[in-house]
């Protein structure tokens, strides 16, 4: 640490560490650009603003992952890495996407809760599987350095491998569990607010006339 520095002098960062500053105050920016995004867009579907709560915060599992793929590995967090940690996020939100919806429309059908979330495990399992093998496939040339270039992508691919096998296995524990939690703040909310704030019911269709649903929850 520097000190007693004279009048007008000050310490900052210059060469490498200015523009790893200025990277990550872009990615910053993007990443938060794209969840207000993501959340809008899920919100407006969903007809609530829990169920896209429950989405998003699947999101930290992919990039405890990358992360810890990267320690694993001994690798910096490079420009190409955060590319990698944008990428994830659009693949991890589809696979809570896929979970959510089915047991949304699985109660709306009449199923109780456990047995929509139960379901929605069991049949979109084998997708979000096939999918992750589909892309770790994809990405180990990447990550073992293969070609010409190799060694400045093979931290993308080791970050995305890594946040996609950790995201894979934990989402259908994590988001199952977020979703039930959700669904009771939901049902608490309805009881306090009303629907006007919370949206219509995911347990059951909205009745004709208009009329408040038997079923509380958003």
């Amino acid at each position: 640490m520097v000190r007693n520095l004279p009048a007008g002098v000050a310490v900052g960062d210059g060469g490498d560490a200015e523009l790893q500053a200025e990277l990550f105050e872009g990615f910053s920016a993007a990443m938060r650009n794209g969840l207000m995004m993501v959340f809008i867009v899920l919100a407006v579907l969903f007809a609530s603003v829990l169920h896209p709560l429950t989405i998003l915060f699947s999101l930290p599992l992919s990039i405890a992952g990358a992360i810890a793929a990267l320690l694993i590995c001994a690798l910096p967090l490079t420009t190409p890495v955060v590319i990698g940690i944008l990428m994830l996020m659009g693949i991890v939100t589809k696979n809570a996407i896929m979970l959510i919806d089915f047991a949304v429309e699985e109660m709306r059908a009449g199923a109780d809760r456990k047995t929509a979330i139960v379901q929605a495990a069991m049949k979109r399992t084998r997708p979000i599987v096939m999918t992750t093998i589909a892309m770790v496939a994809g990405m180990i040339p990447s990550a073992l350095a293969l070609g010409a270039g190799g060694e400045f992508r093979s931290p993308m691919a080791i970050a995305v491998i890594g946040g996609l096998i950790a995201s894979t296995l934990l989402s259908l524990l994590f988001v199952p569990a977020f979703f039930t939690i959700m669904d009771d703040v939901g049902r608490l909310s309805w009881k306090l607010f009303g629907r006007r704030l919370i949206g219509p019911s995911s347990g059951e269709p909205d009745p004709p006339g208009g009329g408040p649903p038997s079923a509380s929850t958003a």
